[in-house]
Parts: C-alpha cells; sequence; structure tokens
C-alpha cells in the first residue's frame, strides 16, 4: 500500500469512527433534561399506575421493548397499528395475541403531548417503561440513555424473520443475538426476563403432548412439572387464551428464580431449557443462579446494550411520532 493510499484509509476510517462516534453521543443519559425534564417521570408514573392495576403489565413491557429492538432497531415500529395495506409487526404470529402493554405506551404518550408537544420519542418511551417495570418488580435501576427517533416502516414478516421463538436451540439464539450485536452472555442474561410474565399454552405444548415421532414429552422436561402443566394446558385444547406463568414461584418480580428452574428442567419452553445444552451458558445459567446480586447488575448492563441497537437519532431518517400507533 502506497503512503497516499495509507493516508487515505486512515482518513475513511477516522471519519467513520467520528460518524459512529457522533451517533452515539445523540444517545444520551438525561437527553431531555431541558426539552422535557418530566418525561422520564411521567413514564414512570403511568408503568406504576398500569402495575397497580395489573402486576403482569410490567412483563409486557418489557418483552415489548425486546421486540421492538430486535425488529428493525429501538424504533417504536412494534407500536404501528396495521392498516388496509400493510399488516404490521403487532399483528405478527410471533407477536400477536401475546404482546400487550400498548395501552400503557398510548397514556405516556398522550401525557407527555400535553406537557412537552413533539418532544419525546416513542421508542424511548418504550425503553424508559421497560425500565421502570424492570425496577418496580424488584430488579435493578438503570439510567436509560435516549434520543431515539420513531421509525416508519412496521411489517409483520419482518418480525417472524428477526424474533427467536420459544423452539430456537441453544445455536439459533446465540446466532439470533449476535445477528443484533449481543453476546452469548448477555444471550443468557437477557433470558432472565422470563423471570417475570406469563407464556401461552400453544408456546410449549408441543413439550408436552408432540415432542417428536417416539416421544410424546419433552424428556429434558422435570415429569411433576410437566404433570401441572398437562393440568393448565389440556391437551386439544382449543382456548388460545390460556396462559401459566413462566416462573410460577414468583411471576411479579425480577429475580434469579428462573435460572434455578433452568436447573432444576423446569424451564418453560424448549429456549429456556436449552440453555443447559451448551457448556458455556449452563455455566452462565448457574452462575446467575447463585448470585442475584451480579445478575441483576448483567441484566441492567445488557438492557442498556439492547437499546442502542439499530437506533435512528439526530437529523437521521425518523420522526417524533404524535400517537404511537400512527406514523406521521
Amino acid at each position: 500500500m502506497s503512503s497516499r493510499e495509507l493516508c487515505s484509509f486512515l482518513f475513511t476510517l477516522v471519519l467513520v469512527s467520528c460518524t459512529f462516534l457522533k451517533l452515539e453521543a445523540q444517545l444520551q443519559v438525561g437527553f431531555y433534561s431541558r426539552s422535557c425534564w418530566m418525561a422520564e417521570f411521567i413514564v414512570k408514573n403511568e408503568v406504576r399506575n398500569a402495575f397497580i392495576r395489573d402486576r403482569g403489565l410490567a412483563a409486557g413491557l418489557v418483552r415489548l421493548h425486546f421486540h421492538d429492538c430486535f425488529v428493525r432497531g429501538c424504533d417504536a415500529s412494534v407500536l404501528i397499528d396495521s392498516t388496509p395495506a400493510n399488516s404490521a409487526e403487532k399483528d405478527s404470529p410471533a407477536n400477536n395475541p401475546s404482546l400487550r402493554g400498548f395501552e400503557v405506551i398510548d397514556r405516556a404518550k398522550a401525557m407527555l403531548e400535553s406537557t412537552c408537544r413533539g418532544v419525546v420519542s416513542c421508542a424511548d418511551i418504550l425503553a424508559f417503561a421497560a425500565r421502570d417495570s424492570i425496577e418496580i418488580t424488584g430488579g435493578l435501576g438503570y439510567a436509560v440513555p435516549a434520543g431515539r427517533k420513531d421509525g416508519r416502516i412496521s411489517r409483520d414478516s419482518e418480525a417472524s424473520a428477526n424474533l427467536p421463538g420459544p423452539a430456537s436451540d441453544v445455536d439459533q439464539l446465540t446466532q439470533a443475538f449476535a445477528n443484533k450485536g449481543l453476546t452469548q452472555e448477555e444471550m443468557v442474561t437477557l433470558s432472565g426476563a422470563h423471570t417475570i410474565g406469563r407464556s401461552h399454552c400453544t408456546s410449549f405444548s408441543n413439550r408436552l403432548y408432540s415432542y417428536n415421532t417416539t416421544t410424546m414429552q419433552d424428556p429434558s422436561l422435570d415429569f411433576p412439572y410437566a404433570g401441572r402443566l398437562k393440568q393448565q394446558c389440556p391437551e386439544g385444547s382449543t382456548n388460545v387464551n390460556l396462559v401459566v406463568p413462566i416462573n410460577p414461584s414468583s411471576p411479579a418480580t425480577t429475580d434469579v428464580d428462573y435460572y434455578t428452574d433452568v436447573l432444576a428442567n423446569r424451564g418453560l419452553h424448549t429456549s429456556d431449557q436449552t440453555l443447559l445444552t451448551n457448556a458455556e451458558t449452563a455455566k452462565q445459567v448457574a452462575q446467575n443462579a447463585m448470585n442475584p446480586t451480579l445478575w441483576r447488575s448483567k441484566f441492567a448492563a445488557a438492557m442498556v446494550n439492547m437499546g442502542r441497537i439499530g437506533v435512528t437519532t439526530g437529523s437521521a431518517a425518523g420522526e417524533i411520532r404524535a400517537n404511537c400507533r400512527v406514523i406521521n
């Protein structure tokens, strides 16, 4: 490489690096401290009110943020309603009927628009609400870098293509997270979000009644636990709304009982129990189960990293939606 080519390469490298750092700098803690200083308090209040009405909504809001960030980045595209011309992410089989908490975001947005019109993005509201939900259920609170813009595109097919499903194995999960810039350890850490919330029977019934051509029940599933699940999710039931808690011992508390369940072969989904099929992920499961304080800290850090996936900031393409369900 000639000296001229080397200089040109270095200049390009520095330019790209500076551009990246500039975008990262625009996503910052306290982003609304001057433009709408009450923003985070307003969101926190709406989450608190929702939790009082229905403790399960905290898990719903965390899941909304996750499902948003894994499709087109953290741009609130998961909140956009379908139209006659377009089926949106929220109506994908990966999201419907399991996603919930939309009305909490709607109320927070309405309050913010009445206080600071056109300032706070729906994507940031989602990130704040997820943090507040973790904190209100006993997890570690953390500072949320903000400044995201809202996206203008939402397609159901992209949700199915990007979201890891409940039947995913450890390699598929690792790859799905790697595709978003997250490590395998962060995958195991964020799987702990299943410590709160519920799941539809249809997401795991194959483990009870039709595991494979030779075995009806998944042999990795704890037998007494499987028996209880069969009582809650009868074979052949046509009720698509049947749900069970993912972590029965503390379904509304952010703790490490999820990992304890996985170690006892009581992981509800294949994607939960599969964490024991890999030596490294199994080691992390055991470490998290034994050290709640460390896991809470790792979980908070991983949530911040997830919240940076594919963000649109500054003057880049995007908008601040007036209504989170409809593009401007």
